[in-house]
């Protein structure tokens, strides 16, 4: 319940940034795409050693800039990602055994974006945060080296291993700083980003394996967006 009623502060404080016109309007709309890398791990009690799993990320990306209050541009962003997140397990038994599992999303961040610097041409630095909802699309596990072997671990914890996927539905908070380049062909944005997952992957109740199995993720972006309605 402290999870969801965070998100519905967050959710009711971009609605507020919309609405909330104290300084000189904009109507500014833009849309483009976006691609990066990805760094996860899995946030998961009983701890499970990891190393961080890389994958690629792309998808599309909308963007509103409603105020320039003071030397802030201020806007709310939204992205339709496609991405692979998951864990990468450091198994250190001496049975030469490595694992990863790949959980594949659909991600929805919807991040209140605040601006400082040159509005059309030149450069801004960018800060932005917002929750962040996805829906997983497909688990897939890799085993390796040779022999599997899981009597010689040293936690105990292998419940991981087979299990499925019980909470499609994934959400948390979302935040990032990036710099962006404004030209006459368009807005070109470079970002790092955590996301903080408050959903569990794995069943968390009292019959459940795991407390706790929500997503950690970094990402480093680059995106471009072109104006189809500018401000004049």
């Amino acid at each position: 319940m402290k999870r969801l009623a965070l998100l519905h502060i967050i959710a009711f404080t971009l609605c507020l940034s919309l609405h909330a016109q104290v300084g000189e309007k904009r109507t500014d709309f833009a849309i483009g795409a976006n691609a990066g890398m990805l760094m996860t791990k899995m946030d998961i009690t009983p701890t499970i050693k990891q190393d961080f799993k890389y994958s690629p990320t792309f998808g599309f990306s909308a963007r509103f800039i409603c105020e320039k209050y003071f030397t802030a541009i201020c806007g709310v962003a939204a992205e339709v990602n496609f991405a692979n997140l998951g864990w990468k397990e450091v198994i250190e038994d001496g049975s030469g055994n490595t694992y990863s599992r790949d959980l594949t999303y659909i991600q929805v961040p919807i991040l209140m974006q605040m601006g400082w610097g040159r509005e059309r041409r030149g450069a801004k630095f960018v800060f932005e945060a917002g929750p962040q909802f996805g829906f997983n699309l497909g688990s897939k596990e890799t085993y390796g080296g040779g022999v599997w072997d899981t009597s010689k671990r040293p936690n105990k914890v292998v419940e991981q291993y087979g299990l499925a996927v019980d909470h499609k539905i994934d959400y948390g908070i979302a935040g990032g700083i990036g710099l962006e380049v404004s030209t006459p062909v368009g807005h070109f944005l470079l970002n790092a980003r955590y996301y903080y997952g408050l959903g569990d992957v794995f069943d968390n109740s009292k019959k459940g394996d795991f407390t706790r199995s929500a997503h950690q993720t970094i990402s480093a972006k680059i995106t471009y967006l072109f104006d189809l309605v500018k401000t004049k």
